[in-house]
């Protein structure tokens, strides 16, 4: 078993108080030891645009680097119009182009929605797998993770108040872990990226 995956962690609102980004880092904190979770920013990314495949901005190149270097990756995102928002689809955009050079292909992943509404985000959560079917993707089926009524899940330093949601958080973690595990082609290098073989999938 390895020590720690690396795992990208993408939040899918912009907004400063966003219940998704306060989730996003309080699994960081309630993360087994297996799971080294770190928040990839992706508010700052350009549309994407096909005619910038050749030589793409700066930052787009950046952000598609470090989803490279992840062994996994978590996605933690409310629903927009029983959707995914625009935000985190252009990134998914960004780091699958070109065609056939991916850097989502392969890596095990997993989802969580997080809204104030009595369904959870569950459209978001199920839109988004779709995409993540083609991007090849091995996402994680259970536990499902559709978490609703979070207007008043955290305190005012972002911790989780509500016990029994801390509890299916922490499990979910665990199980994705055993999900990384089982997923994984290889542990990271020296440097921080997997040593897994990049297929020509898009």
């Amino acid at each position: 078993m390895n020590n720690e995956w690396n795992v990208a962690v993408l939040v899918g609102s912009l907004r400063k108080e966003s219940l998704n980004r306060k989730m996003a880092r309080a699994l960081v904190k309630l993360a087994p030891p297996s799971l080294h979770l770190d928040i990839v920013e992706i508010g700052n990314l350009p549309l994407y645009n096909q005619d910038d495949e050749a030589n793409p901005p700066a930052v787009s190149k950046a952000f598609k680097e470090r989803i490279e270097q992840a062994q996994a990756v978590l996605f933690v995102t409310p629903e927009y119009n029983r959707s995914v928002p625009g935000v985190l689809k252009n990134a998914i955009d960004i780091a699958s182009r070109p065609y056939g050079k991916s850097a989502w292909n392969g890596k095990p992943c997993g989802v969580i929605s997080v809204s104030p509404g009595a369904i959870g985000g569950f459209g978001a959560n199920q839109h988004l797998r779709q995409s993540l079917v083609f991007l090849n993707m091995p996402a994680m089926q259970q536990p499902e993770a559709y978490i609703g009524g979070a207007g008043d899940l955290f305190d005012a330093q972002g911790n989780i108040t509500k016990e029994s949601t801390k509890e299916f958080v922490s499990k979910f973690l665990v199980a994705f872990a055993q999900w990384v595990d089982r997923n994984a082609a290889g542990p990271a290098n020296a440097d921080g990226a997997s040593t897994r073989g990049q297929r020509a999938a898009d």
